[in-house]
């Protein structure tokens, strides 16, 4: 008996997102953290976790409000583990958490023992989220010489934190020279530069800065959506790119179970799970198929 509550008994998750004031964000959240559950299910010490939601805008329940829930519950020992949906470190991960996580704890008198991980991205699991859903968007992925003739932008939110455009420049960078695609390219939908319709045009006349694509234009110029939700965003990276030429434009990240798995994963590091946890190996032939 003492044996099965060290396994069941564990903190819960609550997922943080930023929020948004179309209702398609917290669905798709809700459909993520679903897949969350699912696939904790499916493993040993993470079955029957408790996994929560949290918006730190626009949506309720509020982060203070999921905590002060489990302070009045009692969560297990007291602990509660904060995941950040939010793909780079900027405002909402440096600022805008630790200070609700300062409130709730005010709130809750120091009750409860609140951990929170790092932020989803940059992770290895996110980059075979964006191949799943260029393929699902049409675009070849699966082989070498595929992907040698294809171009992609990186479409990512922006910000006005240095750091978290540098991350995305990073990423695409990495993404190109691990997988072999002719290019790929950042490019942010606020904030920053350039643009994803000004990064689609660029490829397509094949004047990328550093000479990212010689011998005239991208044979093929695709668009991969680097955000979590879709929303305003979203809809503007699609419609600006489509103008633009781009040849397909990939859905948000969504519930796609490379993020779900990135979720368990940051919770598991930040409790005594950790050992516990074994990260899914994604592969060319894995990638995009239902796991």
């Amino acid at each position: 008996m003492a044996r099965e509550t060290a396994i069941t008994d564990r903190p819960p998750l609550v997922a943080v997102a930023h929020g948004s004031r179309d209702p398609r964000a917290a669905a798709t959240v809700s459909e993520l953290l679903s897949v969350v559950r699912s696939r904790a299910a499916e493993r040993s010490g993470l079955d029957r976790l408790d996994v929560r939601a949290a918006f730190l805008d626009h949506c309720a329940p509020s982060l203070p409000q999921v905590l002060g829930s489990l302070a009045v519950g009692g969560s297990v020992g007291g602990s509660v583990v904060v995941v950040p949906l939010l793909l780079t470190a900027a405002y909402h991960s440096k600022t805008d958490i630790p200070a609700q996580l300062a409130a709730a704890r005010g709130a809750t008198a120091g009750m409860l023992d609140v951990r929170c991980t790092d932020t989803l991205g940059p992770h290895p699991l996110l980059v075979a989220a964006l191949e799943r859903r260029l393929r699902e968007a049409g675009v070849p992925v699966d082989s070498a010489a595929d992907r040698a003739a294809t171009s992609v932008v990186l479409a990512a939110a922006g910000s006005s934190d240095p750091a978290a455009n540098a991350t995305i420049t990073d990423l695409a960078a990495a993404w190109r020279r691990d997988r072999g695609w002719r290019d790929v390219v950042p490019a942010y939908a606020s904030a920053a530069a350039p643009s994803p319709a000004e990064a689609v045009r660029t490829l397509l006349r094949g004047a990328v800065e550093g000479g990212g694509v010689e011998g005239g234009g991208a044979a093929r110029v695709v668009v991969a959506t680097y955000l979590l939700a879709p929303g305003y965003f979203a809809d503007k990276i699609r419609a600006s790119a489509v103008a633009a030429g781009a040849r397909a434009v990939s859905g948000a990240l969504g519930a796609a179970p490379e993020v779900a798995d990135v979720i368990l994963g940051r919770y598991a590091a930040a409790t005594r799970l950790r050992r516990l946890w074994q990260e899914p190996s994604y592969t060319e032939r894995t990638v995009g198929a239902p796991q």
